[in-house]
């Protein structure tokens, strides 16, 4: 399920996830499941058609992102895989940034970060032409609804209904989730 949000030139994306790291680090094997949300740069494209076609709509370059994650071995609620990453490089995430705040609760962290979109680009070294001001304030109006639908997804994935492993073929992705 994949759950989009967009603003003037920042969007946000929401999607549960499945995830197995071929390269974990100590103490982070096994499979992981939960929910990512990542800040996108969002991008309108000319119009294919007459003036009444659908706009092109490019849910383009991440910025930040956010892992709701935990092992599928693990408690459910433990959020013990829970993690940030503050910058990318290009399209490739920065390493794992475990946060005491964040795996204590969660939600709260995120909406508090989402409401903060001036400092979440700040840390990822964006250039602050790539959002407005009205992007920061509509974020922050919706930054409940935004969290409210990671909320969903994760009583989706704890019930069992999302975040479901990829197929167990040999050429099978280590990895289901639209993000």
């Amino acid at each position: 399920m994949l759950y989009v949000f967009g603003f003037e030139r920042i969007g946000v994306a929401v999607s549960d996830i499945f995830f197995v790291d071929p390269n974990p680090d100590k103490g982070q094997e096994g499979a992981e499941r939960g929910v990512r949300l990542e800040v996108r740069v969002l991008e309108q494209a000319e119009l294919k058609g007459s003036i009444y076609s659908a706009r092109p709509i490019r849910v383009d370059r991440p910025v930040w992102r956010v892992d709701l994650l935990e092992s599928v071995a693990g408690e459910p609620g433990s959020f013990d895989r829970t993690h940030h990453h503050p910058a990318f490089t290009g399209w490739e995430p920065g390493p794992r940034v475990f946060d005491k705040e964040l795996s204590a609760d969660p939600l709260g962290w995120l909406e508090g970060r989402l409401g903060d979109l001036d400092g979440v680009l700040r840390e990822a070294g964006v250039e602050p032409d790539d959002a407005t001001a009205a992007d920061a304030a509509r974020l922050r109006e919706r930054a409940p609804e935004i969290v409210d639908s990671a909320r969903r997804l994760l009583a989706g994935v704890r019930a069992g209904e999302l975040a479901r492993p990829p197929g167990e073929g040999p050429d099978d992705n280590v990895r289901a989730s639209w993000l």
